[in-house]
C-alpha cells in the first residue's frame, strides 16, 4: 500500500516469523529446564553442596565452601559424582574444544587432584553466579571472565595438569605427572637471644 499501512500478507508473514521465534525460545527453555532439573536432582540426591544433611543453620555458620580435596571419603565421592555430571553434561560439551598439544585433555580428569580442585572451584562459582537471586543478571558474565576462562586456560595449558595426557583424540593417553619432592621442615636452632628486627 502506498500510505505506509502494511498489507495483510506482510502482517501474516510477520506473524509466522514471530511464531517461529517463540517456538525456538520455547524449545531452548525446555532444553535449559531439563538440564537445570538434572543438575538440581544430582545436588538434591546428596551429590552436591548442601546434600549432606546440613541444616540451614549449619550452612549459615559455614562461610567458606569446602575444599573438595579435604572432604572425607563418602562426602568426597558424592561431591565428585555431582561434579562429574556438570563436567560431562555442561562444561566439556559447551566450553572445551579440540584436543591438541597446546590444549591437552584427560578423559580421566578425576585422577588429577589439581584438575579436580580447579574444576570443583569453578563449579561452586557457577552454582552461585548463575543464580540471579544471589548475583543479579551479570553473574554469568562474571563467572566466564573470573572463573571459567582462567580455569580452562590453566587446565589445558601445555604445562598444566593434563600435560602428559591426550593431545590427539586418536591416541588416548593418561599419565599422572609426578609430584615434586618436598623436604620436611627442619626447625631453626633456638637462640638464647631474641631475634632482632
Amino acid at each position: 500500500m502506498s500510505d505506509g499501512t502494511p498489507d495483510i500478507g506482510g502482517l501474516a508473514e510477520d506473524l509466522e516469523d514471530l511464531k517461529a521465534t517463540v517456538a525456538g525460545f520455547a524449545t531452548q527453555l525446555e532444553h535449559n529446564t531439563a538440564k537445570v532439573t538434572q543438575l538440581a536432582s544430582a545436588v538434591a540426591s546428596g551429590g552436591g553442596q548442601g546434600g549432606d544433611g546440613e541444616t540451614s543453620t549449619d550452612k549459615e555458620k559455614s562461610k567458606t565452601p569446602p575444599f573438595i580435596l579435604w572432604l572425607p571419603g563418602e562426602k568426597y565421592a558424592a561431591e565428585l559424582a555431582a561434579l562429574a555430571v556438570w563436567v560431562k553434561d555442561l562444561l566439556v560439551p559447551t566450553y572445551f574444544g579440540e584436543v591438541s598439544s597446546s590444549a591437552p585433555w584427560c578423559p580421566s580428569w578425576w585422577a588429577h587432584p589439581a584438575a579436580v580442585a580447579r574444576l570443583h572451584a569453578a563449579w561452586l562459582a557457577w552454582q552461585e553466579l548463575t543464580n540471579p537471586e544471589v548475583c543479579g543478571l551479570t553473574g554469568p558474565s562474571v563467572w566466564h571472565r573470573d572463573h571459567l576462562d582462567p580455569m580452562v586456560s590453566h587446565l589445558r595449558a601445555s604445562d598444566g595438569p593434563f600435560a602428559g595426557c591426550m593431545t590427539n583424540p586418536d591416541r588416548p593417553q593418561h599419565i599422572v605427572l609426578p609430584v615434586p619432592p618436598v623436604e620436611p621442615l627442619v626447625p631453626p636452632p633456638v637462640s638464647a637471644e631474641p631475634a632482632r628486627r
